[in-house]
């Protein structure tokens, strides 16, 4: 063997981590990437399947009334609500026909107590 070889073994062997596990088990990295899939559901898919939850239950409640706002920025005050589409007054006399997905926050109407 070469010197070398010879040390370039001895230091490989030198920096191997002691056999028995001292890492423990954060150390392996099948559990970091388990932890990691946690986290990402827990900080991220998580919330926004609640935000999307909530604008379908927006969108399937709109009335005649409400104050929308498009995706396009358009504001607007609900006139009527079909199957699939909404058409809202955007000026006096002014009516436009938009999908309801298209439909990016809305506000409902204040009733009258």
């Amino acid at each position: 063997m070469t010197p070398i070889h010879s040390f370039l073994a001895s230091s490989l062997i030198a920096q191997a981590p002691p056999a028995g596990g001292a890492q423990g088990i954060l150390g392996n990295p099948i559990v970091m990437m388990g932890l990691m899939a946690v986290m990402f559901y827990f900080l991220l898919i998580r919330p926004q399947q609640r935000q999307r939850k909530e604008m379908a239950a927006r969108i399937a409640s709109l009335q005649s009334g409400d104050r929308v706002v498009t995706t396009a920025g358009i504001h607007g005050i609900v006139h009527h609500v079909k199957e699939n589409s909404v058409m809202i007054k955007v000026a006096e006399g002014t009516h436009m026909e938009f999908d309801k997905s298209a439909v990016a926050s809305v506000q409902k109407k204040e009733v009258a107590v």
